[in-house]
């Protein structure tokens, strides 16, 4: 097991965070809990939702403490947000990344429940942990925007960590060819930019301008690069020979025989 890879406070928060919500195990019965969820965290193939972003997450959290009504209940949600992740082939051409929310709020769920949480509080953990698949926090929900905005956080970064952030998750689709990952992420660039605010606590509003700056920037690198991709798959069009008429009908170049 990895623990010893995590900062040594993650474990104690985790069991004031039980405990603060209601649970009824013992703090050993919690710390077990706790290390098999840092283990899902510093499994292999993490190389951005990994335990360095739970921390950061949770340090966010701690930012915009003074507006959740919950905050339990918000860092119990932090810890399980990512649980469940698998950044495959399948589910990157889905364009709906790595972190399975529902699968993660189910286990939140089961196993808060099991460890005395009351089922309210639980199903709480479960809610905020699912809203986090749009990221569009009701207004009158404080402790949905406090999460929110903590798990976007990162995109407010200063610039050289920003890069850092950028070169963890390509690493993390890294078996995702180069111009199907550079779409996928404009993609999701311009439905952030096209929101009103990426923000909604009104601590988190500060964050907005270097977000966006970041996020624009970014967008613009990839737009060039796009462009690029598709100059190159014009001009091979362009030379590539006429397929032989055998009677055999020709692969799809937009690799669609894979769907």
């Amino acid at each position: 097991m990895g623990v010893l890879e995590a900062p040594a406070w993650l474990v104690p928060a985790f069991v004031r965070n039980v405990v603060g919500a209601g649970a009824t195990a013992s703090p050993d019965e919690i710390r077990v809990v706790a290390e098999r969820l840092l283990d899902r965290w510093l499994s292999p193939g993490r190389n951005f939702h990994n335990v360095k972003h739970l921390t950061e997450v949770l340090v966010r959290v701690d930012e915009l403490d003074e507006e959740s009504h919950e905050p339990d209940l918000v860092r119990l949600a932090a810890w399980y947000h990512g649980a469940v992740f698998d950044s495959a082939e399948r589910k990157a051409y889905a364009n709906k990344g790595g972190e399975d929310e529902a699968a993660s709020a189910r286990l939140a769920y089961d196993e808060l429940v099991s460890l005395g949480v009351p089922e309210k509080h639980a199903m709480r953990v479960h809610d905020l942990v699912t809203a986090l698949v749009r990221h569009a926090p009701n207004p009158k929900d404080p402790d949905c925007a406090v999460l929110c905005d903590a798990d976007l956080a990162m995109l407010a970064s200063e610039p050289q960590r920003y890069k850092a952030y950028l070169q963890d998750v390509r690493a993390e689709y890294s078996h995702v060819p180069a111009a199907d990952y550079a779409r996928a992420r404009a993609r999701i660039l311009r439905k952030l930019l096209a929101r009103p605010s990426l923000f909604s606590s009104p601590m988190g509003s500060g964050w907005e301008e270097p977000a966006r700056q970041n996020v624009e920037a970014e967008l613009q690198r990839l737009e060039k690069e796009i462009a690029k991709y598709d100059a190159e798959a014009a001009a091979h069009a362009l030379v590539a020979p006429d397929p032989v008429d055998d009677g055999v009908p020709a692969a799809p170049r937009d690799g669609s025989a894979a769907s």
